[in-house]
């Protein structure tokens, strides 16, 4: 499945590289709301938690929808500013009913709230309640007060950011711009002199430009596509955001990509994971790793092991070939099959990051 963007056409200064005080902030709590995503942050999430006051932390979690389970899309900046206090500005810009919208998606964990506002319509404004009050009683009790008193509510968030910020992103904040300002470069770079492609490339494993060059084709859960010729497309790096890549792309916003900093490694796509668990499922070919594990084999030797045929074993052993879960080494007219360990001891961590990207 896949997130694709429109670009054909677009000219590459609308790929645009910055960074974002107030997505960098959203990420950092998102790491606070979903420690068990982020244990490379486990000790600082510990600290910051037992720093914050209690009345802060309580606010924390009454909003927590908007960053726990997915962003809301106005957390993450089309057009970055220098400052926390200018994004937060243009937050404010936005009129009621996209932020109710923005933050209904991400409340109630759907984006099929309603076709109307639900501030105006009241079929809309029970549908929205339904669905929060189906995902927890937080939950749809900021649903309630976001649709009861938008304006109040929207004051409280605000706040409640800027809060934050006083007590752990401001200090955290003037030590990541040094290592988000070097990515910058990088990117801006690369997009300079060697185009989108190999921009896109640096950007993330799961993110690539198509072989027409007409669509950002970006590894997701979601099946969608939108379009960038309205202004172009915003890549902002974070730090704490790490592993997950998030996109905003729901109609009427400006794509915006907010991917992790220095990568450890290209992240292997979700079809690849499907197709490996798929070829493990298999209880023949479980049985031919497990011999494959002890030492290396022939197509003949494990047909014979275990009385098959060598064209079964030969279909099977392809399969598993192709999800990439074996080596081969030719030794004269024999070809011998070996386990990769290294690429079945990390499926379960590469399907943990496929999910939570």
């Amino acid at each position: 499945m896949t997130l694709r963007i429109d670009i054909a056409g677009l000219p590459a200064e609308q790929l645009r590289f910055a960074a974002s005080p107030l997505a960098e902030l959203t990420a950092m709590l998102h790491v606070l709301a979903e420690p068990a995503h982020h244990p490379h942050f486990a000790g600082w999430a510990r600290e910051v938690c037992a720093g914050m006051r209690p009345e802060l932390a309580e606010r924390v979690r009454e909003a927590d929808s908007l960053w726990r389970s997915a962003q809301a899309d106005f957390l993450l900046p089309a057009h970055p500013r220098p400052t926390l206090a200018e994004e937060l500005a243009d937050v404010d810009l936005i009129d009621d009913e996209t932020y109710a919208t923005a933050a209904l998606v991400s409340t109630c964990g759907s984006t099929r709230i309603a076709a109307r506002s639900p501030l105006a319509d009241p079929a809309s404004r029970e549908r929205a309640l339904d669905l929060a009050q189906a995902r927890g009683p937080r939950q749809e009790a900021f649903a309630e007060s976001l649709l009861t008193n938008p304006s109040a509510t929207r004051a409280r968030v605000r706040d409640t950011l800027e809060q934050c910020a006083e007590t752990f992103f401001d200090s955290a904040w003037a030590g990541l711009q040094p290592q988000l300002a070097a990515d910058l470069r990088h990117k801006q770079d690369l997009l300079r002199h060697k185009g989108i492609r190999a921009a896109l490339d640096a950007v993330s494993g799961a993110v690539a430009l198509s072989e027409d060059g007409a669509r950002i084709v970006i590894d997701k859960l979601q099946d969608k596509a939108t379009s960038a010729h309205d202004g172009g497309v915003t890549f902002i790096p974070s730090v704490f955001g790490t592993p997950h890549l998030v996109v905003v792309h729901a109609e009427g916003w400006r794509p915006v990509v907010q991917y992790p900093v220095a990568e450890a490694a290209a992240p292997v796509p979700l079809d690849t994971v499907v197709q490996r668990l798929d070829a493990l499922a298999h209880p023949v070919r479980l049985r031919l790793l497990r011999m494959l594990a002890r030492s290396p084999h022939t197509t003949g030797e494990l047909a014979h092991s275990w009385d098959l045929s060598a064209p079964e074993v030969s279909r099977h052993l392809a399969v598993l070939r192709r999800a990439g879960l074996l080596t081969t080494q030719r030794q004269g007219r024999y070809v011998r099959y070996s386990l990769d360990l290294p690429q079945l001891s990390s499926l379960g961590t590469d399907l943990l990051a496929a999910v939570l990207r």
